[in-house]
């Protein structure tokens, strides 16, 4: 592939990347004006937040298989549709019910955004280049959370909140012309079965692979510490801190700043580091991270500032293992790489569902409910990184979905 044709084709999967976050961050400003049009509250509004999040789960586990079967192309093309669509069925809604079904619509066809990428990325470039193309991709990905929230405030401000979803549309419409026009096409496999035993064998397939199922684990329990942040920063910062709006969304910034940085030095440091060894010490400097904040909130010893300097240590170290372990995992596996790429999308979603959840679940008025979720989430990292020491080692998967 010659050098303009891999930067268009990183450049696509990067947008592709950041349907989802985008999706999220950028009508979160929103929420009063879509409770007070709706006339409800912000609480129930937020069950739109939840119903998206339940759709990508829900998602990507289906549509995995389906990009095994019918190549990746194909699958994104209609994904995006259902996206645009649904996004188009969000401007409309005028009762918080529709919106919030056509939320989880959105999210059904978005998710094949979140999925094949990884895919595309273990299909067409080589194994050493994995990380490398990974930490490039979240360049792009990590832009959202800087870049939308302030966007969003600016449609909610000007257009209303029913443009944010017009926005999301013609984020579609850009993103299906991208694909279908340069988008190399994958050759469908015919002989992969969709059926449902056929399915879940294959899923047992990838799960059997030790590198997989380790590197799985390692980054979806890391990227719950990220999630407990994200779900519980917004208290800890304005009600806690007092600081402003404006100032939140400049810490937020500085610290999704950090991960984006950090993702790009891991993209200088593979010359001469492998993917092991740096996700090796990124898991261990973000479990130290998370037991220095949790102590220091237990003993009120941090304060905003200090607080804010561990967060971004935190956040930054996972520039280093998002992209790292999930190419360990994806080049462990030959057959059933789209629903490889499915489980590992899941898995992340899933354990920052839980972590969000527990956040809001045991919030006692102080930073601590956060400050514990994260600091579980990375020694848990750590405790399957040092476990499945031994066990990771390579493995090609055998065929598991030859049509009967």
């Amino acid at each position: 592939m010659n050098k303009p044709n891999r930067t268009l084709l990183i450049v696509i999967l990067g947008l592709l990347s950041a349907t989802g976050p985008f999706s999220v961050d950028m009508y979160l400003p929103g929420f009063p004006a879509i409770a007070a049009d709706l006339h409800t509250t912000i609480e129930t509004v937020s069950y739109s937040l939840s119903s998206f999040f339940i759709g990508i789960c829900v998602g990507q586990i289906a549509v995995g298989p389906l990009l095994d079967r019918f190549g990746r192309k194909r699958p994104l093309l209609i994904g995006l549709t259902l996206y645009g669509l649904a996004s188009v069925g969000c401007a409309l809604s005028t009762s918080i019910e529709s919106l919030i079904a056509f939320r989880f619509l959105q999210a059904l066809g978005g998710c094949v955004c979140s999925v094949a990428p990884n895919a595309i990325v273990r299909d067409t470039f080589p194994a050493d280049e994995t990380a490398r193309v990974l930490s490039w991709l979240v360049l792009i990905l990590g832009a959202s959370p800087i870049l939308a929230p302030t966007a969003g405030s600016y449609v909610v401000a000007h257009f209303g909140w029913k443009a944010v979803f017009v926005v999301s549309t013609l984020f579609a419409v850009g993103l299906f012309g991208l694909v279908a026009r340069w988008l190399p096409a994958q050759p469908a496999n015919a002989s992969y079965s969709l059926r449902p035993g056929a399915v879940i064998r294959g899923f047992v397939q990838v799960l059997r692979v030790p590198t997989f199922t380790v590197h799985m684990w390692i980054t979806a329990l890391a990227s719950a510490g990220v999630f407990a942040y994200v779900a519980g920063s917004p208290i800890v910062f304005m009600k806690l801190y007092g600081v402003s709006e404006k100032q939140f969304g400049g810490i937020f910034a500085l610290v999704a700043g950090g991960l984006i940085a950090c993702s790009q030095l891991n993209a200088r440091l593979l010359q001469w580091y492998s993917s092991e060894q740096l996700l090796r010490v990124s898991v261990w400097v973000q479990m130290l991270c998370g037991l220095a904040l949790l102590g220091g909130t237990a003993f009120n010893a941090l304060g905003l500032y200090g607080t804010i300097g561990l967060l971004v240590i935190f956040a930054s170290s996972h520039g280093f293992i998002g992209p790292n372990g999930t190419a360990l995992a994806m080049t462990s596996i030959r057959e059933g790489v789209g629903s490889a790429a499915a489980l590992l999308g899941a898995m992340r979603m899933g354990a920052g569902a839980v972590a969000s959840a527990l956040v809001g679940l045991f919030f006692d008025g102080t930073a601590l409910p956060m400050a514990a979720v994260m600091a579980l989430g990375a020694v848990l990292s750590l405790a399957v990184l040092l476990g499945g020491r031994g066990r990771v080692v390579a493995e090609p998967l055998t065929p598991a979905h030859k049509s009967a």
